[in-house]
Order: structure tokens, then C-alpha cells, then sequence
């Protein structure tokens, strides 16, 4: 079964009076439980791809189908909602509130969702314990590392049992050694949880922990690999 489908995507961006064709009909299917890695080149589309697939921006043309959800049937508040129900999204630069707790900023997808508060607190320190980072729970961002920052955003992600977890480059800003700890989290999450990891990067290493790499290139797939994750599992 497919969890995520994609079918001729195409994404123009305006520049002044000039266009550009960020994806120019992409498709591709990610299994329910896949790992998938997407490389490319700066400029070949890939973040584009994902926030597409994140509902985060709309596509030119094409289809999306989440869990057998169209997007582009979707009004904006729907797609809000269905993100934040099915949905992990973590970022490269972690985007988390500067002023709020590591426990706040886990917390907030499911107070957005109008969870009890006492439904919230479990789960909260289920998904801060995952990432090993309970005992920092009241720390705000400014008082964690960059690889505690991102381990904050990978609990948020996690905190809503999501089917899908969308990574755009979450080692870009890490050293090697805390990268790698932040795929592994990434493939606890695909393995333990069964969710559909879609990882965007540009490193050959950080790609190898999915089960099959997509490479795009000006905007289209040039390339499809199947890996061998257990074998390049990070350290």
C-alpha cells in the first residue's frame, strides 16, 4: 500500500517577469513504512518536493495523496488539520519558539489540535524521553545544543504518532557525530513506530539510511537506488 503518491508535479515560481520551474512532473509512490532518501543538487527541487508533500506550499499542477487524501481537494484549513494529525515535519534549521520550553514547543501541535492538557503531558514526555532529552524538558532552545535543538524538533515531530515524517536536511547544521545520532532517531522512528520517512539531504552517507534513493536533478527524477540500511546504519 502506498502511503504517499505523487503524479506529474510541477511546481513555476515568478521571478519579476521571468519563470521558474523548480519541478517539472515528478511522480513517485513511498510505501506505508518506507524510508525514502531524496538527493539532488542545490536547486533541483527537492525541499520543494517535500513541502509540497508537507502542504506547506501548492504545486502548478499534478497530484498529491496522503493516506488517500488528495491535497488539492483540500480547502487551506483541512490541510492544516490533516498535517497536524498525520504529519511530522523537522527542519534543517529546527524552527522551534525562542521563548518557550523544550516541553512547549513539543507540546504545541497538540494543543493546536485542542487536546486535553491532560492527554497532552504524557505524550509529551513519551516523545522528549524517545530522544533522550526528558531531563532538558524546561530548557528553552538557547540553552540546548544544535543537536539537542534538533532532537527537540524530531519529539515534535513524533508527538502526534504521524504517518508520515517529512525531513529536509535535519544533519545540515550538525557535526558528523551528532548527525549521525539524529538518523539514527529517524530510523528508530521508521523501524519502532512504522512511520513513512521521506529525508531530504545532500549526503551520500545520510541518504544511505533510507531503503531506496530518489535523486532529482532541474527538477525531475533522474535516478532511483535500492540501498541496504542495515549495512550503513549510523554509529
Amino acid at each position: 500500500m502506498s502511503m504517499v503518491v505523487v503524479r506529474d508535479l510541477q511546481k513555476v515560481f515568478r521571478q519579476g517577469d521571468s519563470e521558474v520551474q523548480a519541478l517539472a512532473g515528478v511522480s513517485l509512490d513511498v510505501a506505508a513504512g518506507e524510508f525514502l532518501s531524496i538527493m539532488g543538487p542545490s536547486g533541483s527541487g527537492k525541499s520543494t518536493l517535500l513541502h509540497l508533500i508537507g502542504g506547506l506550499d501548492q504545486a502548478s499542477a499534478g497530484e498529491i495523496r496522503i493516506d488517500g487524501r488528495e491535497l488539492s481537494r483540500m480547502t487551506d484549513d483541512e490541510i492544516t488539520m490533516f498535517r497536524r494529525r498525520k504529519i511530522g515535519i523537522v527542519f534543517q534549521f529546527f524552527n522551534l519558539l525562542p521563548a518557550h520550553s523544550a516541553e512547549e514547543n513539543v507540546a504545541l501541535p497538540l494543543l493546536l489540535d485542542r487536546r486535553r492538557p491532560r492527554d497532552v503531558r504524557p505524550r509529551v514526555e513519551a516523545a522528549l524521553a524517545q530522544v533522550g532529552l526528558l531531563h532538558r524538558r524546561r530548557h528553552r532552545p538557547d540553552e540546548l545544543s544544535g543537536g539537542e535543538m534538533q532532537r527537540v524538533a524530531i519529539a515534535r515531530a513524533l508527538v502526534i504518532d504521524p504517518a508520515v515524517i517529512l525531513a529536509d536536511e535535519p544533519t545540515g547544521n550538525l557535526d558528523t557525530r551528532t548527525g549521525e545520532e539524529i538518523l539514527g532517531l529517524l530510523r528508530e522512528a521508521n523501524q519502532a513506530r512504522r512511520a513513512t520517512i521521506l529525508l531530504v539531504t545532500h549526503e551520500a552517507r545520510a541518504a544511505a539510511c533510507g531503503s531506496r534513493i530518489v535523486t532529482l536533478k532541474d527538477g525531475v527524477v533522474v535516478s532511483e537506488t535500492t540501498t541496504s540500511p542495515s549495512a550503513v546504519a549510523p554509529s
